[in-house]
């Protein structure tokens, strides 16, 4: 089966130069195809999925660098609809964009809060769906507003338009044509 490798394994542990947790880490590598190490990764044939908040802020980084994303939603009727979007925060541990609840985009995530972003930095890009929650309270909106100073020309953390969402059940894919994909969720 998988035999071939473990033969230069066994001679690199028995060497004593690779600890006793990148061992096991190496020996379930080669042995299966999916393994968990440290509670936190889990690695496949096509990439590695991490579930934990730095995960969320290396998903929050790359499309901060990005600048600009599309956010794909769905009509009532199945029509998809993808606009370009710029709002992206981290409050409270959890990764928010910002709308006004008076545009469609806000409609259709009530409807259905299921969503996807895109976006690219010029070799790779990141795909991430989950489903969006509104959050009414004033500090996340403030906190959002804050981060984008710009914004308070047309919103405010105590109007009745301003709008901002988390995600949750997320899993987010940074793909490229040179690399496994990478599978974070959050």
């Amino acid at each position: 089966f998988k035999s071939h490798l473990l033969s230069p394994l066994v001679s690199i542990f028995v060497s004593g130069k690779v600890s006793p947790s990148i061992s096991q880490f190496l020996v379930q590598l080669v042995l299966s195809d999916t393994l968990f190490f440290d509670k936190s990764i889990i690695v496949k044939k096509k990439g590695i999925a991490i579930n934990d908040k730095d995960a969320m802020e290396e998903i929050y980084e790359f499309i901060k660098a990005c600048g600009t994303y599309y956010l794909a939603t769905v009509e009532a009727d199945g029509q998809p609809r993808v606009r370009p979007f710029g709002t992206i925060n981290i409050f409270e541990g959890k990764l928010y964009i910002q709308t006004g609840k008076t545009k469609d985009c806000s409609k259709q995530i009530q409807a259905n809060p299921k969503v996807e972003i895109c976006c690219f930095n010029g070799s790779s890009w990141c795909r991430l769906a989950g489903e969006l929650v509104r959050d009414d309270r004033v500090e996340a909106k403030e906190d959002m507003l804050n981060k984008y100073p710009n914004l308070k020309a047309m919103y405010s953390a105590t109007d009745d338009n301003t709008e901002v969402l988390y995600f949750k059940n997320a899993t987010a894919t940074i793909s490229s044509f040179s690399a496994a994909p990478k599978v974070i969720k959050f």
